[in-house]
């Protein structure tokens, strides 16, 4: 399906950005902590709506 180069090229791809994203991350994670406090209550809230329409799915479905 792919060849051996192709392969080669995606692993080193993927452990290329894997890096930069953590370089991009740790420089600013200070920021991060600034700007973004408290941004785990939206999801939070996201969990708990899909969970309710999935509910509501299962109740309509019987």
């Amino acid at each position: 399906m792919f060849s051996q180069g192709q392969l080669v090229f995606a692993g080193c791809f993927f452990v290329a950005f894997v890096i930069a994203a953590i370089y991009a991350y740790r420089k600013d994670l200070r920021i991060h902590k600034e700007f973004y406090k408290g941004n785990y209550k939206i999801l939070v809230g996201f969990l708990i709506f899909i969970g309710i329409l999935f509910m509501i799915k299962i109740f309509f479905k019987r």
